[in-house]
C-alpha cells in the first residue's frame, strides 16, 4: 500500500466569501469546514502525514483554539505564502521522506468521499499523476464585451429608502459562439502525485493555479478520475449552505479509537 503525505492549503483571504473570518472557521454543523476536510483524511490507515498550510494571520488562532484535535491527529501547521503555489512550496519542505504520494487537497473541500479517495489514490499510485475532475455539464458560451445599457439609478433609490448600496453589478457581456464542452473537465481535489515528480515541479519557478499544472509543465501526463459534483469547493456563503447539505449524506470516515475529535458531542 502507497503511503501518502496530505498537504492542505488554507492560506486564502476568501475575499469572495465576505465576512471578517476566513471561511476555513465557517461552521458546518458543529465543527469548522478546515476540520471536516481533515477528518476526511485523520486516520486513513495509507496517510502517513497531514500539514495544513495557514496564513500568518490565522496562525494564532488555529494554534490556540484548535491544538487538541489537531493534536490528536498529529496535523502539523505549515504557514503560507501569498499565493497558493508558495503555500504548497512551502509544505513540500518538510513534506515525510516516507511518503510515496503527495496528495493536495482544498481545505475547504469538505465533502469528499472515502471512496473518491480511494479511486485517485490508487491512480496515482500505478500513473504517478491523478487527480480528481468532473465534466462539465451546461451549455458553455465564448463572451465579448458588450456596449453598456442605461442602467436605473439603484443607488439613489436604495438611499431614498434608508437602504444601503447594492453591489456594482458585473459588466454586461455579448454572447459570441458556443464551446464544445465534451473535453472540458473542471478540476477538483484531491490531486495525487509521486512525491519526487511534485518536488520537481514545485523546483521550478512562477505559479499556477493548481497542482496538475505544476506537473504539466514537466511534460507529465496527469489523469483525470471522475469526481462527483457533490465535491463543492465553499467560495460563497451559497457554497457553504450547499455544502451543509451534501455533508450529512455522506458516509462519516470510521474513527481509529473510541475517541474522536469531530464526535458531535465534543463541539
Amino acid at each position: 500500500m502507497a503511503k501518502v503525505a496530505v498537504i492542505v492549503p488554507a492560506a486564502g483571504a476568501g475575499r469572495r466569501f465576505g465576512g471578517k473570518e476566513n471561511k476555513i472557521f465557517q461552521r458546518l454543523g458543529k465543527a469548522p469546514v478546515f476540520m471536516r476536510t481533515l477528518e476526511a483524511f485523520a486516520n486513513r490507515d495509507d496517510v502517513c502525514q497531514i500539514q495544513m498550510v495557514v496564513s500568518a494571520e490565522d496562525m494564532a488562532t488555529i494554534s490556540e483554539r484548535f491544538a487538541g484535535p489537531l493534536g490528536f491527529m498529529g496535523v502539523k501547521l505549515v504557514q503560507g505564502g501569498s499565493v497558493r503555489t508558495e503555500s504548497v512550496r512551502n509544505a513540500l519542505k518538510t513534506v515525510n521522506e516516507q511518503a510515496d504520494l503527495v496528495c493536495v487537497h482544498d481545505a475547504v473541500r469538505p465533502c469528499v468521499a472515502q471512496e473518491w479517495i480511494d479511486a485517485v489514490f490508487e491512480r496515482a499510485a500505478r500513473t504517478g499523476a491523478a487527480i480528481l475532475a468532473y465534466p462539465v455539464h451546461g451549455t458553455l458560451w465564448k463572451v465579448g464585451d458588450a456596449q453598456d445599457e442605461p442602467q436605473s439609478d439603484t443607488n439613489s433609490v436604495a438611499a431614498a429608502l434608508g437602504l444601503p448600496a447594492p453591489p456594482k453589478p458585473a459588466a454586461p457581456k455579448k454572447l459570441l459562439a458556443t464551446v464544445d464542452r465534451e473535453a472540458l473537465w473542471e478540476a477538483q481535489t484531491p490531486q495525487v502525485f509521486a512525491r519526487e515528480l511534485l518536488l520537481r515541479a514545485y523546483a521550478q519557478q512562477g505559479e499556477a493555479t493548481d497542482d496538475a499544472a505544476m506537473v504539466r509543465r514537466l511534460g507529465v501526463d496527469v489523469h483525470a478520475v471522475p469526481g462527483d459534483a457533490r465535491n463543492v469547493k465553499i467560495t460563497t456563503a451559497r457554497d457553504l449552505a450547499f455544502a451543509a447539505a451534501i455533508i450529512n449524506t455522506l458516509p462519516k470516515p470510521k474513527p481509529a479509537g473510541g475517541l474522536h475529535p469531530f464526535d458531535e458531542g465534543q463541539w
